[in-house]
């Protein structure tokens, strides 16, 4: 399943790179595009819950590791206000072995 890696910005200026099991993360984010706080927690958390769910099907379970990293994000977008932006800096797919 092919996994990819994700860079934001968050309103303090500080990058972070964010891991997903899967490429679904290109459905819900653009890179480029500033989302506000809110906006962009809500779509990535669709996102690495798809992607976990698909690891579900695939292996029979789910990816601890998409879950542990929206929970980071979570806890990230905590310390901003809802209306903060966000900046998606990059995507950079990687073909898992």
């Amino acid at each position: 399943m092919p996994e990819m890696h994700f860079e934001v910005e968050w309103p303090d200026g500080r990058v972070e790179r964010c891991y997903s099991p899967s490429l679904v993360v290109r459905e819900h984010l653009d890179v480029g595009r500033i989302y506000p706080v809110s906006d962009f927690v809500g779509r990535v958390g669709t996102a690495l819950e798809i992607a976990s769910e698909r690891v579900r099907q695939k292996y029979g379970f789910a990816c601890s590791m998409a879950m542990d990293q929206l929970a980071q994000i979570e806890s990230t977008a905590s310390n901003f206000s809802a209306g903060d932006p966000i900046r998606i800096v990059d995507f950079d797919p990687e073909v898992s072995a």
